[in-house]
């Protein structure tokens, strides 16, 4: 059901090269995975095409000045001279927010880094990453930065939260919730869905 001309159709603001690049391994992906109805396709295009940018992101960009990251993480940057000596260092700033959290170790040992966001739906921390690597068979976590693995990382996400089943009743704010931990993005990724429902004939 996935070519990279439906898919262009289902993101128009993804680029034809991204779509080219992408059909492929979500067509494979995305038939192993049971995502083979057009309300699971149109929600997880949808999610995807939220989570990397219209497919153009395949990690975290985690290149935050001191007020973004004042903004975005004010928990671990609660003033303006901590936030100033972490600013524009995305290794140093994965670190200190993902530290001993999800199986990561403290800042120190680079596990943050190790295991920021990789792949369509941005997989994150240690243990996730390890799951993910025994299921899917591979040691390498920058596998998720290539087309397959960023889809197969994708793909296994879903599976794991029982996504298919929430897709099938159509409920995006709780499919949305389940990915992100809250609601952020909730207007695009629900005017994502609608678009690509409409596209492959939901």
């Amino acid at each position: 059901m996935i070519t990279p001309e439906i898919l262009k159709q289902c993101l128009p603001e993804a680029t034809m090269q991204a779509c080219e690049t992408f059909a492929e391994p979500l067509a494979e992906a995305c038939e192993n995975f049971e995502i083979n109805t057009p309300q699971r396709l149109a929600a997880f295009i949808a999610q995807v095409g939220h989570e990397s940018g219209n497919l153009r992101f395949v990690k975290e960009n985690l290149n935050y000045s001191a007020q973004g990251l004042r903004k975005t993480f004010p928990k671990y940057f609660p003033n303006d001279q901590i936030a100033m000596q972490y600013q524009r260092n995305p290794e140093a700033i994965a670190n200190r927010v993902y530290a001993n959290r999800m199986g990561n170790g403290p800042e120190e040992s680079g596990d943050g880094w190790r295991y920021r966001g990789r792949g369509l739906i941005q997989l994150t921390g240690h243990d996730n990453y390890q799951k993910c690597m025994t299921d899917l068979e591979v040691d390498d976590p920058e596998y998720f930065e290539t087309p397959e693995g960023a889809v197969y990382s994708a793909c296994w996400f879903w599976d794991t939260r029982n996504l298919n089943a929430v897709a099938d009743t159509g409920d995006i704010k709780k499919m949305t919730k389940l990915i992100n931990g809250g609601f952020i993005g909730l207007e695009d990724r629900i005017k994502h869905y609608e678009h690509a429902l409409h596209v492959l004939g939901g």
